[in-house]
């Protein structure tokens, strides 16, 4: 019976180990999403510099395992190559002892009422709950709930450490125990091989070690039972990651879980063979048959990582060759019909600003290929091309297509979504595609309209092809400044949309107005002023859409905007903001003063 309440405490303590972990790690994750998606973003090819990137990911996310499924994600996203995906992985295995360094807290000397017992465990642990839960209970600033969550996730952790550490107390006396030990200290690779599986089992590294560091507790374990665990537990990890990067991925990402095996595989058998070398010249003589304590442990889980590395960081594109080997490329690799949907990786939902910036790009690339599919329509209706309506045709089938992944991947990502920052950038994004995707659309009328003038044989008169050519220029300077606005998420490019959809509405009046009467003269054909109408209409559309998209960009950073924005356009026309005034001013002498002036 104590057996298996000893087990049932052990568990539990495990189950709340990797529960703060997972909480200590998501309020990380939230706090530094941005700071994540520059640093990865901009990674060089500097190999050194990758190691130190991986290093410094994983000791935020709190997993080798996590960051080496986003890096999987990356390569597929086109920001990473195989080769820095590599030194990644290197840094990886370096930052998942960071945990470990932390529970070594735990060794902590207080004796005395030194002011080291707020740092021991058993106090640290209650303190960092109490910090976590005023700050996420009771403090609504969004900075501070991530920082309450670090401190929340922190607490549960070590109060699982402290709970593993109770359960497994009475091993200390317990004789089967130290022959099991024994047997095991007498058996490296046996003791390789249950890191390994135990690893499997847990799913975290971090997890194994805190388990280690809690049994060191009972003081009868030794040095020499220890670090063949360790490397075990570092095989183990490299299980789960080649299982990910297998499912779903590319090429490149699946090297990536080879090579973390590898990496890992030639690490520990070069590791074992230096050890062996050690205790057999006489190394440290009291160090191998030593009780270990949990800095122990700790200090030969980063030495192991650190050393493996460092010395292997030279062979990194050995290791890309190795794995290119393994997973050979197909003789003829289908892939994506458009490449841009690669990006998609539901492996970056685990770091939300990442997969929104990713669906950002595709976004701004979706309002680059409406842009040039609107120019290349209302080219039609000075000449009309068969191939080029064929151009204009597929393009559209590729904002169709990209609409409807980018809205499938949003609403995947939903869930994962948490800090109020995301949850703006997602909800913008919802909107703007579709009002990009309608855009598209407009261009397709252009095109239909163009095929309905030629097949008629309608013809323009020469005024009317001038007030074209000025209300074209109107809309592709529109979709300039959209683009740009989207690109810089530059408030100042953003603010000048809406002035010039102003001066289109009136251009648009005018020109109805105009059209109307020479309808009424005769100048003009039915057929071709009903054609020059619908052209106008989606012309001011087309004009509308870029308005939204500036709404939308502005009401991102601004709730008066977000929840109304028809009532601040009401506000702001019937304004006096001189800036949106002198714009409008600007706008009216660039198209709508030489619109009137036309004869």
């Amino acid at each position: 019976m104590d057996t298996i309440l000893m087990i049932i405490k052990l568990l539990g303590g495990l189950a709340m180990f990797l529960y703060g972990m997972e909480i200590m790690g998501d309020g990380l994750k939230q706090g530094s999403g941005n700071t994540l998606k520059k640093v990865l973003g901009k990674l060089t090819q500097n190999a050194f510099l990758g190691v130190l990137t991986g290093a410094l990911v994983t000791a935020v996310i709190q997993s080798s395992t996590a960051t080496i499924v986003l890096t999987v994600g990356l390569i597929g996203a086109g920001i990473l190559n195989l080769r820095q995906a590599v030194s990644i992985v290197l840094g990886a295995n370096i930052g998942t002892t960071v945990t470990a360094q932390i529970i070594r807290l735990m060794d902590i000397d207080s004796s005395g009422g030194s002011i080291l017992t707020f740092f021991k465990p058993d106090t640290l642990a209650p303190l960092a709950l109490i910090l976590g839960i005023i700050c996420v209970m009771f403090i609504k600033k969004e900075s501070t709930k991530n920082v309450g969550l670090i401190a929340l996730g922190f607490g549960i952790l070590f109060m699982g450490l402290l709970g593993m550490t109770d359960a497994v107390e009475p091993l200390s006396s317990s004789k089967m125990f130290a022959d099991v030990l024994a047997y095991f200290t007498d058996m490296p690779l046996l003791g390789i091989l249950t890191g390994l599986v135990l690893t499997v089992i847990v799913q975290s590294s971090s997890a194994m070690v805190g388990i280690l560091q809690a049994l060191s507790s009972t003081g009868v374990m030794t040095f020499n039972l220890v670090y063949p665990i360790i490397m075990g537990i570092n095989l183990g990890t490299c299980v789960t990651t080649a299982l990910v990067c297998s499912i779903g991925s590319s090429k490149d990402a699946k090297r990536t879980g080879v090579v973390h095996i590898v990496f890992n595989t030639i690490g520990t058998i070069l590791f074992m063979i230096l050890m062996e070398v050690l205790r057999n010249v006489g190394f440290m003589p009291k160090l191998w048959d030593g009780v270990v304590d949990s800095g122990i442990i700790a200090n030969f889980q980063t030495v192991f990582n650190l050393v493996t590395a460092i010395v292997l960081l030279p062979f990194t594109g050995i290791l890309v060759k190795i794995a290119c080997a393994i997973v050979k490329d197909d003789e003829v690799e289908g892939g994506e019909k458009y490449p841009e949907l690669a990006a998609l990786d539901s492996k970056l939902m685990m770091t939300p600003p990442l997969a929104l910036a990713e669906v950002t790009k595709i976004a701004i690339r979706m309002a680059n290929i409406a842009q040039e599919n609107v120019a290349l329509s209302l080219k039609q209706f000075k000449e009309f091309d068969a191939e080029r309506s064929e151009a204009i045709n597929a393009s559209e089938d590729k904002l169709d297509c990209l609409t409807d992944r980018s809205d499938n991947y949003l609403i995947e990502l939903s869930s994962h979504i948490k800090s109020e920052n995301d949850k703006r950038q997602h909800s913008m994004l919802m909107q703007c595609i579709r009002d990009i995707e309608r855009i598209g659309d407009y261009a397709t009328n252009f095109n239909e309209l163009a095929k309905k003038k030629a097949d008629q044989d309608v013809s323009f008169s020469k005024v009317a092809k001038k007030e074209l050519a000025i209300i074209d220029d109107a809309i592709a300077e529109i979709l300039r400044l959209t683009i740009e606005a989207m690109t810089d998420e530059n408030e100042y490019i953003t603010r000048r949309i809406e002035p010039l959809e102003e001066v289109i509405d009136d251009m648009v009046l005018l020109l109805k107005n105009r059209h109307t009467d020479r309808l009424c003269q005769g100048v003009c054909s039915i057929n071709g002023g009903l054609i020059f109408m619908d052209i106008l209409t989606y012309l001011e559309r087309t004009a509308d859409q870029c308005s939204n998209i500036a709404m939308l960009l502005l009401g991102k950073n601004n709730d008066e905007i977000s929840k109304n924005h028809h009532l601040y356009m009401q506000e702001l026309h019937a304004s006096n903001d001189q800036s949106y005034l002198a714009e409008q001013e600007n706008r009216k002498a660039q198209f709508l003063t030489p619109l009137k002036n036309l004869k």
